[in-house]
Order: C-alpha cells, then sequence, then structure tokens
C-alpha cells in the first residue's frame, strides 16, 4: 500500500523557544516533517528557494525583514506558496494585510497547541484558514469605513504623545486640519476620545505599537 510523502513545513519565527516548541509538535506527526528554521523574514525568503517547503508557518514580527514582506516576496517567486501567519495579534488590519500579500492561513500563538497540525493540513490541502473570532472581527471593522492614510498619519502622531500643534508642524498641515483629521478618526472609530482612538487603533493594527 502506498503512502503519501510528509507535509514539508518551513518555520520562520526570530524567538528560538518557539520554534523549538514549534519543531516539537511536528515531530509528534506522522504525516509533517520539518524542513528548516528561519529567524528572520530575509532567511524565510532563502530558506523557501531552497526547499519549495509544502507549509510555511510566519511570524509577522521578525528583524532584517518582517513576515509581510517576506511572505510577498515568497509568493513573487511562487505563487502557489501556502503560508501560515502566526501572530500574538489578532488585528483585524494585521490580517488583511497578511491575506493581501498572499497568506492562506492566520493563527493565533495562544492556540497553536490545538489547532496548528489541523491548519497545516487544511492548507496544505488548498484551503484558507481563519479563526472564527478573527474573521467575526474583519466582518464587524470592515463594514465601517476606513481611515484614510493622512487619518492614519495623524493618528501614528498623536499615539506618540504629540499635540495637535507638533503634529501639524511635522505633517506640514495647518493645526485646524489636524483638528478636522482627528475629528474623522473618532467617528470613524467610535472612540470618544483620543487616548481610545489609539487604543482601538493598536488592536486592530491600524497603526503600530
Amino acid at each position: 500500500m502506498s503512502t503519501s510523502p510528509p507535509i514539508r513545513v518551513l518555520i520562520a519565527d526570530d524567538h528560538p523557544l518557539l520554534r523549538d516548541g514549534l519543531s516539537a509538535m511536528l515531530a509528534h506527526c506522522a504525516d509533517m516533517a520539518l524542513v528548516g528554521e528561519a529567524g528572520n523574514g530575509v532567511e524565510a525568503v532563502a530558506l523557501h528557494a531552497e526547499h519549495r517547503p509544502d507549509v510555511t508557518l510566519m511570524d509577522l514580527q521578525m528583524p532584517v525583514m518582517g513576515g509581510l514582506e517576506a511572505i510577498a516576496a515568497i509568493r513573487a517567486s511562487d505563487p502557489a506558496a501556502r503560508i501560515v501567519v502566526l501572530t500574538t495579534y489578532k488585528g483585524d488590519t494585521q490580517v488583511l494585510r497578511a491575506l493581501k500579500a498572499g497568506a492562506a492561513g492566520y493563527l493565533l500563538k495562544s492556540t497553536l497547541r490545538t489547532e496548528l497540525p489541523d491548519t497545516i493540513r487544511k492548507v496544505h490541502l488548498g484551503q484558507d484558514h481563519i479563526p472564527p473570532e478573527i474573521a467575526a472581527e474583519m466582518s464587524a471593522y470592515f463594514a465601517a469605513d476606513a481611515l484614510t492614510a493622512r487619518e492614519t498619519d495623524v493618528l501614528r502622531l498623536v499615539a506618540e504623545g504629540n499635540t495637535n500643534k507638533r503634529v501639524a508642524k511635522e505633517l506640514g498641515i495647518a493645526e485646524e486640519t489636524v483638528k478636522a483629521h482627528m475629528s474623522g478618526v473618532l467617528a470613524k472609530l467610535g472612540a470618544n476620545d483620543r487616548t481610545h482612538a489609539v487604543t482601538i487603533a493598536l488592536r486592530r493594527g491600524i497603526i503600530d505599537p
């Protein structure tokens, strides 16, 4: 009786302990085989080109080159590449960016122990995987208006503790324009004030911590 070859998996994460844990989990799956480990996006792109794994597990936050850039680079050279994003962050904007870059799955690190093997199998078979709680957040948030690039710039500077006057100087716009942009941000995010807007934007991945 013939048996199918194991699913060849590449791990890309900058935390050695997590890579060790993932490797141990894969070792307990008879239908999977680890073909490489990368500590940053540049290594991930190189190892993917070398090994052409069936599924790549990709962290978003890595040094040298981040996960989003690595996904885009891998998919540019191999459009059929199947990539699962691993993250502690369930911001809906980050999910959208990852999916637009070409990711086929999105998995919270808190659920790896229970969901990793089945997610790898699903993605290998050509299916996409987005956890229900993240999909629900995406549906709710994307029903609302998205922030413009300028509104995002203003909010990012506000998050850094800048006053409206300082934001205006940084962006080369009038202080009244900054106030107008912030009014738009508060309305679109459903925020009560500037601090609340920053909190929502961080949670959703609109701005980085």
